[in-house]
């Protein structure tokens, strides 16, 4: 049997960034995950993005990965345009107005996993098990045994599930979850527009969907983002791509000329998830598999990396006084804060879900002037920006600066 003081379950972006956030602790890390990734990031950009906030930008940073993954490609954006179709209502953030040179990046989430793979790797304080998956868990008074599917065995001190919004680890725990079904699927795909993004991230909200531009690293690249509900999406998703084509350009006011996908379409549930718990004896939750949100605002990954962040200060804080780690009664702090940040953060996805949703007169007359307001009153989009780019929820150790 191999003694670990950690064992993360799942080797996605969140999972990957706490190994690499505890390497040089002295304690003994193993990462367990069910596939390596790609040796080559493909030519071709990947289906599935995220846009990196201000906060997970100096996260990666401090980590040393940052430039690992400036080196393969990204896409900062140096403005954000939101608007309603057939309205007046529309809000503009433009980040020189506020001292920035950008607001957020746009990448492929198969990039930030590579780099953060290969500055695991190469750690000697971390292992990393792939392929692999868990088989059996159980957690003892002083430890946790693992089996896993091929059999080794493995003892750690604290198990993290940070194995996504399906967590084995957090069902076999018997974890509660709180589940709302948001009745949209998101399609996403690559198009190619006739006009340059101009690096600016762009969503528009219509009667029943959200559509969002996200620019990619080519000047006329974009990855979309196309909340819908179900049978609207699979109908999408089922068009020739010339019909696909003129829907979009149509649904997008023809912000960016004539659009060509040029991928294939995906469609998946939206689902918003938030585990009752996030920690136990023995175990923490991070990520998808504590809280799963809407993407309208681009938010999820960047509360998955906040809370890898948290456990990490929580982790090495519990070390230095010579504390037990896996111990319920001192993992509490790190899930009071991060329940807080998560249900905050859902409970605000869903108001702008609500908000934006049906075509009632009044209804969208209201939002349209609340999106007019918060455009020109003083004081408000500053507010709203700093939100979005993470800057209210940073651990004290990633305000110093860099």
């Amino acid at each position: 049997m191999h003694s670990y003081d950690v064992v993360i379950a799942g080797g996605g972006m969140v999972g990957l960034s706490l190994a690499c956030g505890l390497q040089g602790t002295g304690l003994r890390i193993a990462l367990v995950e069910n596939r390596q990734p790609d040796e080559q990031i493909p030519a071709e950009p990947a289906l599935r993005v995220s846009a990196i906030n201000a906060a997970s930008e100096r996260f990666l940073a401090y980590l040393g990965v940052w430039q690992g993954i400036t080196a393969l490609r990204i896409s900062p954006y140096s403005s954000i345009d939101v608007w309603e179709r057939d309205s007046f209502g529309q809000i503009a953030f433009r980040a020189d107005d506020y001292g920035y040179d950008h607001l957020g990046h746009i990448i492929e989430n198969e990039v930030i996993q590579k780099a953060l793979w290969d500055k695991a790797n190469a750690s000697a304080d971390i292992t990393l098990l792939a392929p692999a998956r868990l088989k059996q868990v159980a957690r003892g008074e002083n430890e946790a045994f693992i089996t896993l599917d091929d059999d080794r065995m493995l003892s750690a001190r604290l198990i993290v599930g940070a194995d996504g919004a399906h967590s084995w680890l957090r069902d076999h725990a018997d974890i509660p979850l709180t589940f709302r079904d948001y009745g949209h699927h998101a399609l996403v795909a690559t198009v190619r527009t006739d006009e340059p993004h101009q690096h600016c991230a762009r969503q528009v909200f219509h009667g029943d969907g959200i559509l969002a531009f996200l620019p990619l690293w080519q000047p006329n690249l974009c990855s979309i983002v196309w909340s819908l509900p179900p049978e609207k999406a699979e109908q999408m998703k089922s068009l020739d791509d010339a019909q696909f084509n003129h829907q979009l350009s149509i649904a997008f006011d023809n912000r960016l000329g004539h659009c060509q996908v040029v991928s294939d379409r995906q469609v998946f549930p939206l689902t918003a998830r938030y585990a009752r718990s996030f920690a136990a004896h023995r175990l923490a939750l991070v990520g998808d598999a504590a809280h799963t949100i809407h993407p309208l605002a681009g938010q999820g990954v960047n509360l998955g990396f906040m809370d890898a962040a948290c456990l990490i200060t929580e982790i090495k804080r519990l070390q230095k006084q010579g504390k037990d780690i896996g111990n319920y009664l001192y993992l509490r702090r790190y899930e009071r804060s991060r329940k807080q940040s998560a249900a905050m953060m859902l409970a605000a996805m869903q108001g702008f879900r609500e908000m934006f949703a049906g075509e009632n007169p009044a209804k969208k007359l209201l939002r349209d002037i609340g999106l007019k307001l918060a455009d020109t009153l003083p004081g408000v989009k500053p507010h709203l920006l700093h939100q979005a780019m993470g800057l209210n929820d940073l651990p004290e150790w990633l305000q110093e600066p860099l």
